[in-house]
């Protein structure tokens, strides 16, 4: 049997937060130590330039995810964890697959879509209005990520599915005229990954700024659980726990045993602020030896560095000659 090759992506775009941590990090760490799997990890920088993000953020953002992954556990010997920019021949294969991509796939993208429509809500004579070329291409980047490493699996949320379809459609497209050269990729989704509300209740997401950032310090970490919204029940009531957040978070991180304890505890009636409080010193418990190994890491930029570097080699010992039998394909050769 072939081995499956899967590949994982994270936007260099803000601070590493619990619902990263719980949806794509820890279960990315547990698959890098999987002899059964041929992983790749990268840090999605050209990304991060669709959405016109502060260049000393994008330059922070990708040291602090890398840490994050480093100081959580990833087995960088066995996965390769590598920087979108540092691969050439990644931006190289996206200019061949535009070509070969149909505009009205791009039309039906879900980020574009949803940019039209709050032009359209909020008035504006141009749908199109400040909506980039990295914006509205931003599939075929992604295409290209997924194609340049023959990956066989992505995992992604629900809401990302249609990137890796549209990388099927693209691939099946570029096949078709020039042989089977691409692998098509599929989507796997997992029902069991967690996807956590944020301080407000809605998905936890940097752009809602209702995150909880992974290795707050102790204080502000707890200042922030304590902010969860929650309902006006009082304590000795009977709370239930569907659709309560601070019950998410914990199942989340606990048991299953530690969650049917918490469980009994709803059922009693536990006051809010007791139950906040549990949640905060199960979290700090949970991330403090990785909170104190990334911060080394942080402080010592040079070791992250040298290990993307490592990373980018290996994952252009593949790109490399992958994409001079693609130029050869589409008819870009040697003239002897």
């Amino acid at each position: 049997m072939t081995q499956e090759i899967y590949l994982t992506g994270i936007t260099t775009t803000g601070t590493p937060h619990i619902g990263n941590y719980v949806g794509a990090i820890r279960p990315g760490i547990a698959a890098s130590k999987d002899p059964k799997k041929q992983n790749y990890y990268f840090l999605a920088d050209f990304h991060a330039l669709a959405k016109n993000e502060d260049p000393d953020k994008i330059s922070r953002s990708t040291l602090e995810i890398a840490a994050a992954w480093m100081a959580l556990g990833l087995d960088t010997d066995h996965a390769t964890f590598y920087r979108q920019s540092d691969i050439p021949e990644i931006t190289e294969l996206t200019w061949v697959l535009t070509s070969m991509t149909a505009k009205g796939l791009m039309n039906r993208a879900h980020s574009y879509k949803a940019a039209v429509q709050v032009n359209v809500e909020s008035g504006n004579n141009d749908p199109d209005k400040g909506i980039t070329m990295a914006l509205y291409s931003y599939p075929v980047l992604m295409a290209a990520d997924i194609l340049m490493f023959k990956s066989t699996k992505v995992p992604v949320g629900r809401d990302q599915k249609q990137h890796v379809e549209m990388a099927r459609d693209i691939a099946q497209r570029f096949n078709h005229h020039y042989g089977d050269i691409l692998v098509l990729p599929e989507p796997v989704i997992g029902d069991d990954t967690a996807v956590l509300a944020g301080l407000d209740g809605r998905k936890m997401s940097k752009s809602y700024n209702n995150a909880i950032p992974l290795f707050a310090q102790e204080k502000p970490l707890r200042k922030l659980i304590m902010k969860i919204k929650t309902n006006s029940l009082e304590p000795g009531e009977p709370k239930d726990t569907e659709g309560s957040t601070i019950f998410d978070m914990y199942k989340a991180f606990a048991t299953p045993a530690e969650t049917a304890e918490v469980e009994k505890l709803y059922a009693e009636g536990i006051a809010w602020g007791e139950m906040k409080q549990k949640l905060f010193e199960y979290i700090n418990d949970h991330i403090k030896p990785a909170r104190e190994k990334y911060e080394r890491l942080i402080a010592d930029p040079a070791v992250v560095e040298a290990e993307l570097r490592k990373g980018a080699d290996r994952a252009r010992d593949v790109a490399v000659p992958y994409m001079a039998e693609i130029r050869d394909a589409i008819g870009i050769r040697k003239l002897g």
